[in-house]
């Protein structure tokens, strides 16, 4: 009897033994997708009410944004000399100066506010000169001439200086996109130099990775498909004002405008959101072109897609923090 008990359960084992040969295999794990990455800029960062407006978009949205400041709003009238261009006499500046000692107050505010609540604080430069014929040592000049002003902003305009702003001031700008998205081979020699990480003066055929090269990651704002018969267009505020209405002020279809602008920015955001999920660049002034079309569209994008649970919007910074294990980033929401 013993023996007839033994055999049975050799012959059980055997049994489980073949259909666990004949079982489906286990499953692999479900990886998620990427989430989708939209990179939200603004050139120049003058106007106070759209530091405040843009701030708030980001407070609603859990979004983060890159700031690139343009020297010379942090210069007054009466302090203007402080600084001068490459083979430009002091005191010159495409896009003028600050409005007051006040008005460059407020905005150092501004600065400090946005920087505290995650944003990242970038460099357009100075007096907003196309450097497409600059040497090395023109663009080192300048970015010295950046460097210098916002580190000693608060003492030049005699401003009481809060605690820890030259700490501050130091280590925060890493990034650095040019004017008129203007670049020459030089330019790319003097960044690693002065200190920056990434730069943001490209074009793309569309939608991409940025690469890292010689030290400086750079990235690209893409060409996107726009209007009925889809013609690329650069994804920029300013680009699309030109093409919407020569780059002259058209307030009356204003509407449309702004219409156009949403419908670009979202089938650019669907196409990747929906596909590869490359990183999607736009870019903005702080400049209300077409009475404010393109600002309109922005929070109507930001506002849909932003608070996505597969969707950061984040700043240049971050998006490097990201590639870099163990480096600082700001939490996003959404």
């Amino acid at each position: 009897m013993l023996r007839s008990y033994r055999v049975l359960a050799i012959s059980l084992a055997s049994l489980a033994s073949a259909n666990a040969a004949f079982a489906d295999p286990p499953k692999s794990p479900t990886v998620s997708p990427a989430k989708q990455v939209v990179l939200i800029s603004f050139d120049a960062a003058r106007d106070i009410s759209q530091w405040q407006r843009s701030r708030a978009l980001a407070k609603r949205t859990g979004a983060h944004f890159t700031y690139f400041l343009s020297c010379v709003f942090l210069l007054s009238p009466e302090t203007r000399l402080h600084y001068a261009g490459p083979g430009k006499a002091a005191g010159k500046s495409n896009v003028g100066f600050g409005a007051s000692k006040q008005d460059v107050a407020d905005r150092l505010e501004q600065v400090r506010l946005a920087a505290a609540e995650g944003h990242d604080i970038g460099s357009h430069a100075c007096g907003h000169f196309d450097g497409k014929d600059w040497s090395k040592a023109d663009w080192l000049a300048e970015f010295a001439s950046a460097r210098r002003i916002f580190e000693n902003a608060y003492a030049i305009n005699g401003i009481q200086e809060p605690a820890g702003w030259r700490n501050f001031a130091r280590h925060t700008v890493t990034g650095f996109r040019a004017p008129y998205l203007s670049t020459d081979k030089a330019l790319y020699e003097a960044l690693p130099e002065a200190g920056f990480e990434y730069d943001a003066s490209g074009v793309s055929s569309g939608p991409a990775v940025p690469p890292t090269l010689n030290g400086i990651t750079r990235f690209a704002l893409p060409l996107v498909p726009e209007g009925d018969k889809a013609k690329p267009v650069v994804a920029m505020d300013y680009n699309l004002y030109v093409r919407h209405s020569g780059g002259t002020e058209k307030p009356a279809e204003a509407d449309a405008f702004t219409e156009r602008a949403y419908q670009a920015f979202r089938a650019a955001f669907e196409a990747q959101y929906n596909g590869k999920r490359l990183p999607l660049e736009l870019g903005f002034h702080f400049t209300l072109m077409n009475d404010g079309a393109y600002w309109n569209a922005l929070e109507r994008f930001a506002g849909e897609v932003c608070v996505m649970p597969q969707v950061e919007c984040i700043s240049f910074r971050d998006y490097l923090a990201r590639q870099r294990p163990g480096q600082a980033q700001a939490s996003v929401g959404g």
